[in-house]
C-alpha cells in the first residue's frame, strides 16, 4: 500500500494519518494583488476585478485538515489545516479528476484568510512555497455567494478545532500548556501536618450562655412553696366555698308565704274563702 502523501507539501504522511476533505468549490478565480494594497485590513475587490489582466485562471479550492497520532496517550491528536489552490487538468491525456498544486495556504492563524470590505464573495489569501518558505498574497473570487458562505462557515470549524477562537490565533496545544503552567502556580491553602485553624466568633455564645446560666442557679433556690395553688374562694364559716343554695319551697308552703303576706297587707280571704 502506498502511503497517502500531502498535498500542501507533497511528503508521505504517517500510516495512521487521517485526511478529510472540509470543504471544495469547483471553480474559483484567482487574482493578483495590487502593488499598492496599503494593509491587509483595507482589501478592496473592485481593484482587483478593474483591470482584465489581473485574473490568473479558475482553481479548485478545498480545505483538507490533518489529523496526526499525538506524541503522547495524555496529548491531544495534532491537527493542521491547509488551503489548497489546485489547478485541473483539461488535457485529454491525464486522468479525469487530476488536480496540481498551484499554491498552499497552511491555515495556522485567522490572518491568512482576510475577507474584503466591499463584497461578501472575496478573500485575500496568504500563500506559501513549503520548499523557499516564500509567502505572497493572492485574491480569490467566488461566482455565488452560497460558495463564499460555506467557505467562511468551514474556516468557522477549523478555527475552532485548532482552537484559535478569543486566543486570536493561538495554537490549541499552546493554550493547553499555558492552563496547566497556570494551574501549576496556583497556591495551596491545604492544611499541613500539625496545623490547625482557630474560629473567634466574638463571645456572641458566651453571653447566652451566661445569661441561662443565671437563671437556672435562681431557680434552685426558690422554695417548692412558691408553686402551691392559692385556696379557692369562700365563706367565712370555714365551711368552704363551696356550700350549695337551699331548695326551693313546695307548692303548699309557696301557698302559705303568699296567704302570710297578703294578709300582711291588709287583705282579708272573705268568710267564704273568696279571695282565697
Amino acid at each position: 500500500m502506498e502511503p497517502q502523501i500531502d498535498p500542501a507539501t507533497n511528503q508521505p504522511l504517517p500510516p495512521d494519518a487521517i485526511v478529510r476533505v472540509l470543504h471544495i468549490t469547483p471553480k474559483v478565480h484567482i487574482y493578483t494583488l495590487p502593488a499598492t494594497t496599503p494593509s491587509s485590513s483595507s482589501y478592496l475587490a473592485a481593484s482587483w476585478t478593474s483591470l482584465p489582466q489581473n485574473p490568473i485562471f479558475t482553481a479548485r479550492l478545498r480545505i483538507l485538515e490533518t489529523s496526526l497520532s499525538p506524541e503522547s496517550d495524555s496529548s491531544p491528536p495534532n491537527l493542521k489545516v491547509d488551503i489548497l489552490l489546485e489547478s485541473t487538468s483539461t488535457s485529454s491525456s491525464s486522468p479525469a479528476g487530476t488536480a496540481q498544486l498551484f499554491a498552499a495556504a497552511p491555515y495556522t492563524t485567522p490572518a491568512i484568510v482576510t475577507p474584503c470590505s466591499d463584497s461578501s464573495r472575496f478573500f485575500a489569501l496568504r500563500v506559501s512555497d513549503p520548499s523557499s518558505g516564500k509567502k505572497a498574497s493572492l485574491g480569490i473570487g467566488f461566482e455565488e455567494r452560497s460558495d463564499a458562505f460555506d467557505f467562511n462557515l468551514a474556516l468557522q470549524e477549523c478555527a475552532k478545532s485548532l482552537g484559535f477562537g478569543a486566543s486570536g490565533g493561538q495554537p490549541q496545544q499552546q493554550q493547553q500548556q499555558d492552563k496547566k503552567d497556570g494551574e501549576d502556580v496556583k497556591k495551596d491553602w491545604s492544611l499541613k501536618d500539625g496545623e490547625t485553624i482557630t474560629i473567634n466568633l466574638g463571645g456572641k455564645f458566651g453571653r447566652r450562655q451566661q445569661q441561662d446560666k443565671k437563671e437556672e442557679d435562681g431557680g434552685q433556690g426558690k422554695s417548692l412553696n412558691s408553686f402551691a395553688l392559692p385556696p379557692p374562694p369562700g365563706g367565712g364559716n370555714g365551711g368552704g366555698g363551696f356550700s350549695l343554695p337551699p331548695p326551693p319551697p313546695s307548692a303548699s308552703e309557696a301557698r302559705r308565704q303568699k296567704r302570710l303576706s297578703a294578709q300582711q297587707m291588709g287583705f282579708d280571704d272573705g268568710a267564704n274563702g273568696e279571695f282565697a
